[in-house]
């Protein structure tokens, strides 16, 4: 997309958000303002699926008379509406302001009358909760008047399926800013996103270019953000191409907006699940072509240990054998879960972590062990060091992990690090925590970076092995009065005190090592190899650290004499005013 037209996109987005945005300040007073989004993201689903079933509205009521009482009525009145989805209720949303007496109980039948996929998400956003509260205030007629006027129209016609997805998760970045709530958990800025699609479809000639379908899925889906913009993005580069999405939601609000946004582009929204993704799979078993996801990160999973850790024990029958984070923080649980999801005869995964996972933990610890079963099983393709500041729950350092199964053969053995920290621009006006962005351009040059697989200032590429380690014990003597060894046995006993340990290279000889880095420090040091580790880290910022020398220090000088004389050129003025 280019500048011109992502701009305008913007604009568009924002003129219509900013219109839902002013209903919600008809509800000011009566809900407080992290409540709004409990009515106002329900009314929209919901005008949305008016708008498109409005057509054929008398066409319907008029086959339902005919089949209300057979089982498969279902498939005769989707087949009148062209979608997935009916209503069978006189009323539609305009037709409710005619009665505004019985607004309640015919607002209630309309409800009712729609399909038992749309009442499962209106259900989910427990919508009947505020009901009550609504009719007391007046305030139901107002609504649905708002949601009625010409400005509100949201048909598909237009406002795509991809703006309102825009639109949806700008009025939840509004209502949790306006409630210091955490709007980044629910989605991922698009632009992020659409990195990670590039950097997924790269290469892959098959979906590119055939006729063909292929299967994503999300294991933390949101509102949808990750496969609405997976599609658009293949749709654009080839109309024959298909991609059958599958997501699970824990959240019952983004979840009922991503089904909705299934069901309207036709797409089947049965294969969005609702749970708990680490201790509900709803996709056991299952696996798929792409896997993106944007997980929690610095989060703990104190409430899933116990179905987490029995999982655990199934071994490679389930999703965590290749072991446990730290209860405090989960996200490479969800890595796991990936890893678990890719089709074995072929399968890419593009997921967000923070910093954490490159080095936590020490050798033979559960993060370690996770990436040591990644790099020896020759799954980590590459990782893209993230500008700062472009979530808006967060301004810390990410990374996007790109796993491959089925490797290019002069990509087999080897990781890409990219730093693409500095590749950004700065917002004019900051969205939380998020202060840049990352244009087209950035875009495309990092996705050809990944692509053509080369060394450059920003590009560097290793050997699994480089990444590991043997961490060995060392040993000192306890020594006596006259500072000779304790003897045991005819060996020296180890002074626990003065134990060490080394971290030493994999791609190292250990004797050499330890005759040149020890030795020459601790004559009477030996190595315990019987407590030998093997660990994994990726110290990816010390691979890009560029030394600055200082300032000479005769420029320093020059400076501070400088600065010396412009300061009693200001005093002077002072003290003679």
């Amino acid at each position: 997309m280019e500048k011109n037209e992502e701009s305008a996109l913007q604009a568009h987005i924002n003129q219509k958000a900013n219109l839902i945005w002013s209903i919600a300040d008809k509800l000011t007073g009566i809900f407080k303002p992290h409540e709004y989004g409990e009515v106002i993201l329900p009314m929209m689903v919901i005008k949305r699926f008016d708008t498109i079933l409005e057509p054929t509205k008398d066409a319907v009521l008029k086959k339902y008379e005919e089949v209300k009482n057979l089982p498969l009525k279902d498939t005769f009145l989707t087949k009148v509406t062209g979608h997935q989805f009916y209503n069978v209720s006189r009323f539609t949303l305009a037709k409710l302001l005619d009665t505004p007496d019985s607004i309640e109980a015919n607002f209630n039948d309309y409800l009712n009358g729609f399909s038992d996929n749309v009442k499962d998400i209106i259900d989910n956003f427990e919508f009947d909760r505020f009901m009550s509260r609504l009719v007391e205030n007046n305030l139901l007629y107002i609504i649905i008047q708002e949601f009625c006027s010409p400005n509100a129209d949201l048909h598909p016609d237009k406002i795509s399926n991809l703006e309102m997805g825009y639109i949806f998760e700008e009025i939840i970045r509004r209502f949790s800013e306006a409630h210091n709530e955490d709007a980044g958990q629910h989605y991922t800025p698009r632009e992020v996103i659409r990195l990670m699609v590039n950097i997924l479809f790269s290469n892959d000639n098959s979906i590119l270019t055939e006729n063909t379908a292929k299967t994503l899925y999300d294991p933390t889906v949101g509102t949808g953000g990750m496969l609405s913009v997976a599609q658009e993005y293949l749709r654009s580069l080839n109309s024959s191409a298909q991609l059958v999405c599958y997501g699970q939601e824990i959240n019952a609000q983004t979840y009922a907006i991503c089904k909705s946004d299934m069901l309207i582009k036709n797409d089947n929204a049965d294969n969005i699940c609702k749970g708990n993704t680490l201790s509900d799979d709803k996709f056991a078993g299952d696996t798929f072509d792409y896997i993106l996801s944007n997980p929690p990160f610095g989060r703990e999973w104190k409430k899933e240990k116990a179905d987490v850790e029995k999982e655990a024990k199934q071994g490679f029958a389930g999703r965590f054998a290749m072991g446990l984070p730290p209860v405090s923080d989960g996200q490479m649980l969800f890595l796991q879960t990936a890893v678990a999801k890719m089709k074995p005869e072929g399968a890419k995964v593009a997921i967000i972590q923070n910093g954490s996972p490159l080095f936590s933990g020490d050798a033979g610890s559960g993060q370690s062990e996770i990436r040591r079963y990644l790099l020896e099983n020759d799954l980590l393709e590459a990782i893209v060091a993230l500008p700062n500041d472009l979530f808006y729950n967060t301004g810390i350092a990410t990374y996007i992990w790109v796993l491959n199964n089925k490797k290019s053969p002069e990509r087999r053995g080897k990781v890409q690090l990219i730093n693409a920290n500095n590749m950004y621009v700065k917002r004019r006006k900051s969205l939380g925590n998020k202060r840049n962005d990352i244009p087209e351009n950035y875009i495309r040059d990092i996705t050809n970076i990944y692509g053509e697989f080369k060394e450059s200032e920003v590009s560097k590429i290793f050997n699994n092995e480089d990444f590991g380690y043997t961490k060995v014990v060392v040993e000192r003597p306890m020594k006596d009065e006259n500072g000779k060894a304790i003897l045991k046995k005819g060996k020296p006993t180890p002074d626990t005190s003065l134990r060490d340990t080394e971290n030493v290279p994999l791609n190292e000889d250990i004797d050499t090592y330890f005759e040149r880095e020890v030795k020459p420090f601790a004559p009477d040091a030996w190595m315990d190899r019987t407590k030998d580790k093997i660990g994994y880290e990726i110290p990816f910022t010390r691979y890009f650290y560029k030394y600055t020398p200082p300032k000479p220090s005769d420029d320093i000088m020059a400076e501070i004499k400088e600065l010396e004389k412009s300061l009693d050129g200001v005093l002077k003025d002072v003290f003679n005013g």
